[in-house]
């Protein structure tokens, strides 16, 4: 890989709604060698409203760029990864990449042809407390890695609109625990088995998804991972690792909203968990954004690659077969 030609990574942001505004921000206010030299929207107001110059075609601004950050809706990630493949530039792309797996194939074909950096933004790998369980396994702190257990719960379900268009749960929510059990392991995956139920809204029914499930994975060193899945907690935004192995265990627990604590004959008060991603996962998403800028600029391999993007989306299609079929299915 060649690293860019200036000291300053400028990137262009592809796709300025919630998550796009989001890393705009961050990359023009936080991450030290970065810049966003522009954006580009389908909607051209939406551009027009952000800080940066906007753009009314995304050729213009793969003219202007170094690298691109693709935060538009999924049906459009693998042709402006072939697009901005085959200008040369450096690509972070939010997962997932398609539901479509051929499509994926595609647009990383694209990518290691024309030989550019690519990133797949499974952030939460870059959550300080998760990173600390994978790293506790990698130095052999627990031994033989046996049990993981991951609990991911949403605090209230996306809309309607959103959900039908996903892929599912297994592929817009489960998607990250996927990739986090293969992360924290270090080993991928051969075998899954998935159950749902709809116990949160009907709705999700009618939409031919689930809004509560329980996979379990079987991982190529004998390890065995259970996800369970929830698109309501109330209490809070819920995400938990835990890796058991032969000589003890390493988990993340949530953290509070803030440390206080008030002790009463009453019993003993906390404060809340986060309730919004964002809450939860700004820091994962800066260190992430770092991790991609030193990569690029010092000519090395991102750190979650094309293998990273293709893997957790080959799960979610066989989780989808698993619950369908009522049993397990080989990868």
């Amino acid at each position: 890989m060649t690293a860019t030609r200036t000291a300053t990574l400028r990137i262009g942001v592809i796709g300025v709604g919630r998550i796009g505004r989001m890393h705009a921000d961050l990359l023009e206010r936080q991450v030290p060698g970065a810049t966003v030299a522009g954006v580009y929207d389908a909607d051209p107001a939406a551009a027009h409203a952000a800080a940066a110059p906007a753009y009314d075609a995304v050729e213009d601004l793969l003219a202007d760029v170094d690298a691109v950050a693709i935060c538009s809706s999924t049906e459009t990630h693998a042709d402006l990864i072939v697009v901005a493949a085959r200008a040369g530039k450096a690509i972070f792309c939010e997962k997932p990449i398609s539901l479509d797996l051929a499509e994926v194939d595609r647009a990383l074909a694209a990518v290691d042809e024309a030989g550019v950096p690519f990133q797949i933004g499974f952030n939460r790998r870059f959550d300080p407390a998760h990173e600390a369980v994978r790293d506790a396994v990698a130095r052999g702190d627990v031994g033989d890695p046996q049990l993981v257990r991951i609990s991911s719960r949403d605090p209230a379900p996306p809309p309607m609109e959103y959900v039908r268009g996903s892929g599912g749960i297994f592929l817009d929510m489960t998607i990250h625990d996927f990739d986090m059990a293969r992360y924290v392991t270090g080993s991928e995956v051969v075998e899954v088995f998935a159950r749902g139920a709809v116990r949160v809204d009907p709705e999700f029914g009618d939409a031919g998804d689930v809004d509560t499930a329980l996979v379990t994975l079987v991982h190529a060193n004998g390890c065995m991972t259970a996800i369970d899945n929830s698109r309501q907690a109330v209490y809070g935004y819920d995400q938990r690792v835990e890796v058991f192995g032969s000589l003890g265990m390493a988990a993340s627990e949530n953290p509070l909203a803030h440390t206080a604590v008030v002790r009463t004959a009453a019993g003993t008060a906390m404060s809340a968990l986060p309730y919004f991603f964002l809450e939860r996962y700004i820091p994962s998403y800066l260190r992430e954004w770092e991790a991609f800028v030193n990569a690029v600029l010092s000519g090395t391999e991102p750190p979650v690659t094309g293998r990273d993007a293709r893997a957790p989306l080959v799960i979610g299609l066989a989780a989808w077969q698993s619950l369908r079929e009522g049993g397990p299915v080989a990868l």
